[in-house]
């Protein structure tokens, strides 16, 4: 993969996909999508609770002509999940995150013949 990265570089630029978060916001969820008040703002669990919403996301991005798409795993780590006492699901919710954008880019290149990329988030 790293190698097609490459050489895809070498041909052109490559678009990267937008904000994740700012998408979350726009798709009006309730605390019941986030597991319940307590995760509510803690977007990275939707991996989790909402995993449909985050590759409908992801899709949207790869449709608009994103070549890349980042995994919704930027406060992944459990430093941040701490603060909503899910510390221990960081590598669950992380290799979630890796699991939908990957199921994204299979469906959007299945459907167009297009190749994209995933990147993680950090």
């Amino acid at each position: 993969m790293a190698v097609e990265l490459v050489e895809e570089l070498k041909k052109r630029i490559l678009l990267l996909d937008g904000a994740m978060g700012t998408m979350i916001q726009r798709m009006g969820l309730t605390a019941e999508d986030f597991g319940g008040e307590g995760y509510e703002g803690c977007n990275e669990v939707l991996n989790l609770t909402a995993p449909e919403r985050i590759k409908e996301i992801h899709l949207s991005y790869l449709q608009a002509g994103a070549d890349i798409i980042e995994t919704n795993t930027f406060g992944s780590t459990g430093l941040v999940l701490a603060e909503y006492g899910l510390r221990k699901k960081a590598y669950e919710i992380t290799l979630a995150g890796a699991r939908i954008a990957r199921e994204a880019v299979r469906i959007y290149e299945e459907e167009t013949g297009k190749h994209a990329f995933v990147a993680g988030s950090m």
